[in-house]
């Protein structure tokens, strides 16, 4: 019961925070190359909103950047049974690994954990008059969504995250590039 009013109360929100584009999937503005996104480099990435709202495609700067949110069941990503990896649309920061999602019924991909204790940040966000946890990228410090006590053991968490801010790499498609190189 508890997990209904919750992917309720989720979905109630979502009509409320609804103020973003339709699903477009361009990460990037098409003139603009995106310099720091990187599937291998860790360290933390300093770019003002000024230059990232240059680089990011609207729909992208509007969540990562402004921490909007998507229209609920319009992610790719949400209903998806592909093994890989996910990671930061913005930086390229590893995030979650396909085996750690599941079908919450939320309308949006969520994780039951992220990849590493460093691949994230939270903070608390008492914005629109409610008590959450903000889940933001550990590296560029991008707003990807936020983090409920009502997921599925063993953490019983659920990392609600908006499917326009990742990225997926299949891990057909990782092993090839990784064999390739030897």
């Amino acid at each position: 019961m508890r997990h209904k009013i919750a992917v309720l109360l989720c979905g109630v929100s979502a009509m409320l925070l609804v103020n973003c584009y339709g699903q477009n999937n361009s990460k990037t503005q098409p003139d603009q190359k995106n310099t720091v996104y990187s599937r291998t480099d860790s360290s933390p990435v300093k770019v003002s909103d000024k230059e990232w709202e240059k680089i990011l495609s609207p729909e992208v700067y509007k969540v990562a950047r402004l921490k909007g949110t998507e229209r609920p069941f319009t992610s790719e990503y949400e209903h998806s049974k592909e093994v890989g990896t996910f990671y930061c649309a913005v930086c390229g920061n590893p995030l979650f690994r396909s085996n750690a999602k599941y079908e919450s019924g939320c309308g949006w991909p969520s994780f039951f954990e992220p990849i590493s204790k460093k691949s994230i940040l939270e903070a608390a966000d008492n914005s629109l008059g409610m008590r959450r946890v903000e889940v933001m990228c550990g590296r560029c410090k991008s707003h990807l969504g936020h983090v409920f006590e009502d997921g599925p053991p063993p953490t019983g968490l659920r990392y609600c995250i908006n499917g326009v801010v990742l990225d997926f790499e299949k891990a057909q498609a990782a092993n090839k590039k990784y064999n390739s190189k030897k």
